[in-house]
């Protein structure tokens, strides 16, 4: 096991984090927790959400439909309620579902950007004023290394994650005065057990490791562990930018 950084600067510090129960975002959850910090976490998956919370005595969760803007922000003002005004804010949230690009709908199309993006600029908006109060923060959005390597297979995914990017440039400037920092973690194809049941074939498998420099396929915690960094003083002068986790393959 690697020997991992701790961070003081992190210890008591209140984060938020949209899709927290599962996946990337229960590790992003464990490892803040680890860190000491103060864990809001939002979901739609209640079972996950209570183990979670269950096993640490300084996480806590709102289950809401991150879709549903006005149950989001009332889902993070409970959360603030309780801990306090972020210091830190993680985007994770997103479903990589496919689709083939003949059968999607104008319908199925606003779903997957509601899903995918919208919801970030609106915990953006929600969040961002409490940072100012404090003097500061970090807001980190996940992306993916979907569109950059030009994956098919799932076309309004790609389009949502793409607009991250975008999303991330604009608010570090418009934030940037009150030093909040905004930065887009990159994962690449990241070994979930949702990868691992729907796609992570061994013919898959070998052909992006093949694709990647590095021969490892990527855990999630390497994912944490960027997000981690950048929420830290130590990326105090990192903003507007892409921190790749995806072993060479971009």
């Amino acid at each position: 096991m690697p020997d991992f950084a701790i961070y003081p600067s992190l210890k008591d510090k209140t984060v938020l984090v949209s899709g927290g129960a599962q996946g990337i975002g229960a590790e992003i959850v464990e490892a803040f927790a680890a860190q000491g910090a103060r864990v809001g976490f939002l979901d739609l998956d209640e079972t996950a959400s209570e183990a979670i919370a269950a096993s640490k005595e300084n996480v806590t969760y709102e289950i809401c439909d991150l879709r549903d803007i006005g149950a989001m922000q009332s889902a993070l003002t409970k959360l603030t309620d309780r801990l306090g005004p972020a210091h830190v804010l993680v985007n994770n949230a997103a479903r990589d579902d496919r689709h083939d690009w003949k059968d999607v709908t104008p319908e199925y199309w606003d779903e997957r950007q509601a899903t995918n993006l919208r919801h970030m600029f609106f915990a953006i908006q929600a969040v961002a004023p409490g940072m100012m109060e404090r003097g500061g923060g970090s807001i980190i959005n996940m992306g993916s290394n979907s569109w950059w390597e030009a994956g098919g297979g799932f076309p309004a995914y790609a389009t949502a994650k793409s607009a991250v990017h975008g999303l991330t440039r604009t608010m570090a400037r418009d934030l940037g005065e009150s030093r909040i920092r905004v930065n887009t973690v990159v994962p690449g194809w990241i070994m979930t057990v949702r990868q691992k049941e729907l796609w992570a074939t061994p013919e898959a498998l070998e052909a992006h490791r093949t694709r990647q420099c590095l021969p490892d396929l990527i855990d999630p915690v390497y994912v944490a562990r960027m997000v981690l960094f950048l929420a830290s003083d130590d990326a105090a002068m990192c903003s507007a930018n892409n921190y790749m986790v995806e072993a060479g393959s971009i």
